[in-house]
């Protein structure tokens, strides 16, 4: 019985862990960003809104302005805009991981023109 007991309370720790682990962390809030590409780098700064799994929100930075969309899966994040360069139109996205420490980081990608990496810190 007392086996049972203990096989029973485990399991249920071990479920509480992997529920919690699996929870998406709260992205709310003015994250300062620095940027590395191949066609130069920047410290953007992202105001995002986290409401479930959508993020909104606004990229400020070297690209000027522009309002921001994405989503978080866990530790997993996404978001991007568009911009106008030159009569042209440019989607830029970024992906990358929440990481234990609470910053993000991940990979960039500029349309066409440029690609490079990312991280950002909670303000």
């Amino acid at each position: 019985m007392l086996i049972r007991m203990r096989t029973a309370l485990a399991s249920i720790f071990i479920l509480l862990l992997l529920a919690w682990s699996g929870a998406a962390a709260d992205l709310t809030g003015t994250w300062l960003g620095d940027v590395q590409t191949d066609a130069g780098s920047g410290t953007p700064t992202f105001v995002l809104k986290q409401e479930g799994d959508k993020l909104s929100g606004t990229y400020s930075g070297q690209l000027g302005e522009s309002k921001l969309t994405g989503t978080v899966k866990g530790s997993d994040v996404e978001f991007g805009f568009s911009i106008s360069q030159g009569g042209d139109s440019i989607s830029v996205k970024y992906a990358g991981q929440v990481q234990a420490d609470g910053t993000m980081k991940g990979n960039v990608t500029l349309g066409t023109l440029a690609s490079g990496t990312w991280t950002a810190k909670k303000k």
